[in-house]
């Protein structure tokens, strides 16, 4: 045995029957889920705990949230001598950034999710010990999470319209991961860029630093700014044809229930099928055939999710998209804002949560929660904005005993607790601000 394996966690227990076993197994993960939440929390805790830096209410100050009306978030600073230092751990506020030649700390560099800025300045800089020739831009932090991805990995992009073929390559800060992967470069590849992607991974000087300010994002920033929005529409994905069927449901069904959702989404999906729906599962299609698929669709229908964030990417003024909200957050907010800001047509939202299943060790709805809908109220609201006819059978609400072995499941699966959280219908919960 080694002194890795070692401990009380370790020891054989033979008299244990396999079932019991399983628990064990269980118990000893959700302990150490526990454990690792807790050092995080505290990590971010001291970090939150640190001065915030004074913002003006000028949205041309970039000390103040970036702004869909323009002002910083337009705007492309020249650094000359720049140095870039990693962020320091996997918390969501991270100490790092970006500096000038006189060691200055650029505040156009920060990333910021909704009213909060997720860089911070170092108390003091670190040696420099890497050095990058030539001009490159600064393309933000990079996150590997699809839907943290598509919204704040891609806020600065839109600087590419006039300084694409300027540049030697983009730069980017990781967060729990040090390299570019399928994603990242197929979402380049979609904006017919060959640009090098380089992860800094040391404290790095660099000859020339193009700085764009965060365009998009989420909070009120999710609907873009007119300079983000006419890149994407322009640039994105302009050789992928529409393919597919006239209506789409996008589904989460075929997601790990850890993923979150809603209770019954099988359900939803018989009941769309017999009127054209082509049930999706984005996560087994090419990123290419998902945007083919979304922008040939009419009529889309999905619970809110990262998926709808492609979405807003890849459709046009003339399509519909049906947002079922999935928990009682404002999450869906940013997705309603980014749809809106970028196809020009809001979405409309379908608000029919009656109970939310949470996890009991967190007890508020968020990216884990389990929503139980109304299904008469996602008919009928359905059917009012033309997604399906009118009449037919009543969509009838999921049966308590149903209701009652699926929670069972889902609490062996994910080894905790679900409690419900009843709420009334309409009313969205506070920012997530720290979920990915």
């Amino acid at each position: 045995m080694t002194d890795h394996d070692a401990g009380p966690d370790a020891i054989p227990q033979p008299d244990l029957d396999p079932a019991a076993r399983r628990d064990a197994r269980k118990k000893r993960r959700a302990r150490k889920a526990r454990q690792q939440s807790r050092a995080a929390r505290r990590a971010l805790l001291k970090v939150e705990a640190a001065p915030r830096r004074a913002v003006s209410g000028d949205t041309n100050d970039p000390r103040t949230p970036p702004s869909a009306q323009g002002g910083w978030s337009e705007r492309i600073d020249t650094l000359t001598d720049a140095v870039i230092v990693p962020s320091d751990g996997r918390q969501m506020v991270q100490r790092g950034g970006v500096y000038d030649k006189s060691g200055q700390f650029s505040d156009m560099a920060v990333l910021w999710r909704r009213t909060t800025p997720l860089l911070l300045p170092l108390e003091r800089l670190p040696p420099v010990t890497d050095h990058l020739a030539g001009r490159w831009m600064w393309g933000g932090v990079l996150l590997n999470h699809f839907g943290h991805f598509l919204t704040e990995s891609t806020t600065r992009l839109w600087a590419l319209a006039d300084l694409h073929d300027k540049l030697d390559g983009i730069v980017f800060l990781h967060k729990r991961n040090g390299e570019t992967f399928a994603l990242h470069q197929n979402f380049m590849a979609a904006l017919g860029s060959t640009l090098p992607l380089r992860v800094i991974h040391a404290p790095t000087r660099l000859d020339v630093l193009m700085v764009p300010g965060q365009g998009f994002g989420l909070g009120d920033i999710s609907f873009g700014t007119a300079k983000a929005r006419a890149f994407f529409k322009s640039d994105f994905a302009r050789d992928i044809k529409p393919d597919g069927p006239e209506r789409l449901y996008v589904s989460r069904s075929a997601l790990r229930a850890k993923r979150g959702g809603v209770l019954g989404e099988t359900f939803i999906e018989d009941q769309l099928k017999p009127h054209g729906y082509e049930v999706f599962h984005p996560q087994q299609h090419p990123f290419d055939v998902q945007i083919a698929r979304y922008r040939a669709a009419r009529r889309i229908v999905a619970l809110d999710g990262s998926a709808l964030h492609l979405a807003a990417f890849s459709c046009a003024e003339d399509q519909h998209v049906a947002m079922i909200r999935r928990r009682s957050t404002s999450t869906s907010n940013a997705i309603g804002l980014h749809i809106a800001g970028f196809t020009g047509r809001p979405p409309d939202v379908i608000d029919a949560i009656r109970t939310d299943w949470v996890v009991r060790s967190r007890m508020k709805a968020d990216m884990y929660s389990m929503g139980e809908l109304d299904m008469p109220q996602v008919q009928a609201r359905l059917q009012a904005q033309g997604y399906i006819p009118k009449g037919g059978p009543d969509w009838p609400q999921v049966a308590p005993e149903w209701l009652a072995a699926e929670i069972k499941r889902l609490r062996t699966d994910m080894g905790v607790d679900f409690v419900p959280l009843p709420r009334p219908s309409g009313t969205a919960g506070s920012d997530e601000a720290v979920n990915e």
